[in-house]
């Protein structure tokens, strides 16, 4: 009836009335689960956590941990809790000393002006954030309330303390500057001074400086040891370089960051053939610095699957000099172009060098026709990238 009101084809009908229902189907695997999603998240979930006690010993983090919706309703109830704590104890010590239902000729009452519980609370209120309006006020009638409007003043200081400086460090937590270190969605693997190279860019949209600057990474993947441990989780460090050498970078400029492939490298053995999302591999990139604005420490994070690293690819230019300065343009900022690549692993280029010299006399022609453009046109640009 469907297929006779267009909405599903024929074909599709009667292809799906001739499958054999006891035949068995097969699904393709499911991409792998990340460990490091592409905005920084750790994809971790702690389960069965016994000692729960140990949250407590830290409550300002556990408060800074919190989302917004609890912390804001921590901050609430922690303030109309002790105000109508201490609103209960005022007009206990009001009902007390009789000042409730004061008659003719009664004695100067221990606080003025409070004749009901909503009377206290206001008098609670105004004792704790220091209103002050006038028409209620302790007297020296009794030495208790005295003390209870120190107490009062001291409890209500440390939950100023304790409460606003949980909203301050969520508002100034180091992963909001991540926020505008971004890295290229896609890696790619090219030649680079005839060695094969794992390259990524990374940049920073802000004008403000990321002091002291370092740059990691890491290669996850399930490993199993000589003794037949299953490690799910084998973190291998790999060295990253740029232009000037080392894991710092001065990060005034996108900067294309890359790891040589060689014999030490746990990429050694990959090929073009491995770069599927089937393939057990995560390679895990961090970003640390200290904020200038601000001096704290903050950190950026970003992984890239097998399927998500691009071989035979190199980064375009995004940085060139116009009107004396230099622009950046990030509208290309993970945009890529194909070059010559062998399709083989850093291992079989090294056992075989001569895959090399067949890229450089395919590569003769495409070199004098671009050099005959840029004769024809000029193009003066500079990009940092380029000189990583």
């Amino acid at each position: 009836m469907l297929s006779r009101k267009g909405i599903i084809p024929e074909e599709y009908v009667l292809t799906r009335l001739a499958e054999d229902p006891k035949e068995p189907r097969y699904r393709a695997r499911e991409r792998r689960a990340r460990f490091v999603s592409k905005n920084g998240n750790c994809n971790v979930a702690h389960k069965n956590i016994r000692e729960q006690g140990r949250f407590l010993q830290d409550v300002f983090t556990t408060l800074v941990d919190l989302k917004w919706p609890y912390t804001l309703l921590i901050f609430t109830m922690s303030f109309l809790c002790s105000w109508l704590l201490f609103a209960m104890v005022w007009w206990l010590i009001a009902f007390a000393h009789g000042d409730l239902a004061p008659g003719e000729g009664a004695a100067v009452p221990c606080i003025t002006s409070i004749h009901s519980f909503s009377s206290a609370f206001l008098f609670s209120i105004e004792v704790q954030v220091t209103i002050g309006f006038g028409g209620r006020m302790v007297t020296e009638e009794c030495p208790l309330a005295i003390l209870i409007l120190i107490v009062q003043n001291i409890v209500g200081l440390m939950i100023n303390a304790i409460m606003l400086g949980c909203i301050f460090m969520k508002t100034a937590q180091a992963h909001r500057r991540a926020e505008t270190l971004i890295f290229s969605k896609h890696a790619v693997i090219a030649l680079r001074h005839s060695r094969l190279c794992f390259m990524l860019r990374v940049g920073d949209l802000r004008k403000s400086m990321i002091i002291s600057a370092t740059i990691h990474m890491q290669v996850v993947r399930k490993t199993t040891s000589p003794e037949g441990e299953v490690v799910p989780l084998h973190q291998v460090d790999i060295p990253m370089e740029n232009g000037v050498g080392g894991n710092n970078i001065f990060l005034v400029a996108p900067l294309i960051i890359y790891h040589v492939i060689d014999a030490n490298s746990p990429l050694y053995d990959l090929a073009p053939c491995d770069l599927h999302h089937h393939q057990d591999l995560e390679i895990i990139v961090i970003l640390e610095g200290v904020v200038e604005t601000t001096g704290i420490t903050t950190q950026a994070r970003t992984s890239y699957l097998a399927d998500e690293i691009l071989w035979g690819q190199r980064f375009v230019p995004i940085v060139a000099e116009e009107d004396g300065r230099y622009s950046v343009d990030y509208s290309k900022f993970g945009n890529t172009i194909k070059v010559p690549t062998p399709l083989c692993s850093a291992r079989q280029l090294d056992e075989d060098p001569s895959l090399l010299d067949v890229l450089t006399l395919a590569r003769g022609p495409l070199r004098k026709r671009s050099m005959a453009m840029a004769k024809a046109k000029p193009k003066f640009s500079t990009s940092p990238d380029s000189l990583s």
